[in-house]
């Protein structure tokens, strides 16, 4: 580029322009532009572009005078990622479920349009400082000594619109200046800071991964037993109980270090690093602090009394990670109402959607495989250029897939150790076969492919009577998931699936939907009770009569398989009950026969 000075003989606005050849076409035709402007009556007005706001660093000597607020999923989950985070040196407090006072806050500080779990998060951190204020904070404590911690993402549904939204909200309700840390699923945090408040090291990812893990199990087998307690109330106090004690367990681990003569040894050579990693990879795999207190938590489990020759409609539900996932004004409570009127709630675990993303990232990379060979124009002979691109795919599927198996195995450990009645994980690729005719499974936003293939899958592998759909009002990826739900109803003529949009308002009306929909499930259930009593010749008296006198069938961890075609608990439980009867029987005949 030329950037000899020279003078432009023609005058302009009776100016002489001096500069490079580039600059001097841009002021030409920025005069130009100016003067058809003028000659049309246009008024120019100034653009202002957005910036990212400046925001105050959350940094390491901060950290023991800052509390890290989170929040979003259910108290199970985030009393242990409360442990995990204090066990790291954090100060941190889990926010409080939103309720409809944090939705309305949400849309009187937020902008217009958003979906649900946009107006209840971003309202219930709001509502959450003001209540500090009350309480006689200031302002500008609040700022200086609170940070927030949050998921965020890009794509097509408004969850990547999250950020913005805290920011207007915060700043509309007078803390602007508050800050806001978010995790991106694609790019981790956005501190740029190398002595950043929160380090996302190993520990941190382990700490935070066990604790989700742990809370799905707990979760899932709580809302095994609640609907078949004999004593109402007594699975809600044990699992108070139980909470409190894994709360401490977590608190109390310690991050494993390089300790002793070897470790002192190890840090002073170049393999220090990689040593620490895999001790602290193998202490994951092998050490046994979290199945003991899962063990321990088992029993005080298996202690409540159940009766499960009560016939419940199981309702499997799925939709919008957060609608699915909150137990609050969010989803309309909906999970304790499906108890209040008599169902058997199958709740999703959280892991199934880190899975899901492994899955999709995998998926990704074989896609994308050989690219870079066609946007760099490399010609297929040169051979050393290809084979180095292959190897490189093939080595990230192969990290990826380590990732999967590791992340079953932990979760599928946890599940034994606590009984092994929670469900394990499904299989992505099996979620993959069976959603992608009905909705492509390249396509992001939202859970993709899953609320099809989830819908398909629990309702043809006889895993529950009915299939709730929870999501936001408005949520786009789930809006289309609805649309191709339509063609799996019509091909899979038995299924119930009930799609329930969730705002701030409309209980009423969606308790009601839920009831009509529940109302066929319950006499499907029941249908499939008669059924087994009369395949069996028994009757529900006699398999009452009989569990009284076998103690052990009436602890929550008694297992008792399930048959194909037979989907709830009762009829599965009863048949189970009959083969013992007629073992037993045939047993007692033998004997008295070799007595005689």
């Amino acid at each position: 580029m030329s950037t000899t000075p020279f003078v432009n003989p023609p005058e302009m606005n009776g100016l002489v322009q001096i500069g490079s050849k580039e600059e001097i076409i841009r002021q030409r035709l920025e005069e130009a532009r100016r003067q058809l402007e003028r000659e049309a009556g246009i008024e120019r007005q100034s653009t202002q572009r957005f910036h990212r706001p400046t925001e105050n660093p959350f940094t390491r000597s901060q950290r023991d005078h800052t509390t890290i607020l989170f929040g979003g999923l259910t108290w199970k989950h985030e009393k242990l990622v409360h442990g995990a985070l204090e066990s790291l040196g954090y100060k941190c407090e889990a926010l409080p479920v939103p309720n409809k006072k944090a939705f309305q806050l949400g849309k009187e500080y937020g902008n217009n349009g958003q979906c649900n779990p946009t107006y209840f998060t971003v309202g219930n951190l709001v509502e959450y400082l003001q209540d500090l204020e009350e309480k006689g904070h200031s302002r500008q404590e609040i700022l200086d000594r609170y940070v927030f911690f949050t998921a965020g993402a890009c794509g097509p549904c408004r969850f990547g619109m999250y950020e913005a939204e805290y920011r207007l909200a915060l700043r509309n309700a007078g803390f602007d200046g508050f800050r806001v840390l978010l995790f991106q699923q694609g790019g981790g945090l956005n501190q740029a800071e190398a002595e950043a408040g929160l380090e996302m090291n190993l520990d941190f990812f382990l700490g935070i991964l066990n604790a989700l893990n742990i809370g799905d199990v707990v979760n899932d087998v709580a809302y095994q037993i609640r609907p078949f307690e004999v004593n109402p109330g007594e699975t809600d106090r044990v699992l108070d109980e139980c909470m409190d004690l894994l709360h401490e367990v977590m608190r109390r681990k310690r991050p494993w270090t390089l300790e002793g003569k070897l470790g002192a040894l190890m840090k002073k050579t170049s393999f220090a690093n990689t040593a620490e990693f895999l001790g602290k990879f193998l202490n994951q795999l092998y050490g046994d602090e979290y199945t003991a207190a899962l063990e321990e938590v088992r029993d005080r489990f298996n202690a409540i009394p159940v009766d499960r020759t009560r016939v419940k409609p199981i309702v499997k539900i799925t939709g919008e990670f957060w609608a699915q996932t909150t137990e609050g004004d969010g989803n309309f409570n909906m999970f304790r109402f499906l108890e209040k009127e008599g169902a058997q709630v199958l709740v999703e675990p959280i892991g199934t959607w880190i899975m899901y993303m492994l899955h999709q990232a995998k998926q990704k990379i074989k896609d994308e495989r050989g690219l870079d060979l066609i946007m760099n124009r490399i010609p297929k002979w040169n051979l050393g250029k290809v084979f180095s691109s292959h190897l490189d795919t093939k080595q990230k599927v192969a990290k990826l897939t380590v990732a999967e198996s590791i992340f079953k195995r932990e979760y599928h450990k946890l599940v034994e150790a606590l009984g092994g009645i929670a469900h394990h994980l499904t299989d992505q690729y099996e979620m993959q076969r069976l959603g992608h005719p009905f909705y492509n499974s390249r396509s992001g936003g939202g859970e993709g492919h899953l609320e099809v293939a989830k819908n398909i899958y629990y309702s043809n592998k006889d895993l529950c009577h009915m299939v709730l759909s929870l999501k936001p009002f408005g949520c786009m990826p789930s809006t289309q998931s609805d649309g191709a739900q339509s063609a799996v109803v019509s091909q899979y003529k038995d299924m119930i699936f009930l799609p329930i949009e969730t705002s701030g308002e409309g209980d009423v009306n969606a308790h009601s939907r839920v009831q009509m929909a529940l109302g066929e499930a319950k006499v499907r259930a029941k249908n499939e009770m008669k059924s087994v009593l009369e395949e069996t010749g028994t009757t529900l008296e006699e398999v009452q009569r009989f569990v009284q006198d076998h103690p052990e069938m009436q602890r929550p961890m008694y297992k008792f398989g399930h048959r194909k075609g037979v989907i709830g608990v009762a009829a599965n439980f009863v048949l189970h009950a009959a083969e013992r009867m007629k073992a037993e029987m045939r047993q007692t005949v033998t004997v008295e026969a070799a007595t005689v």
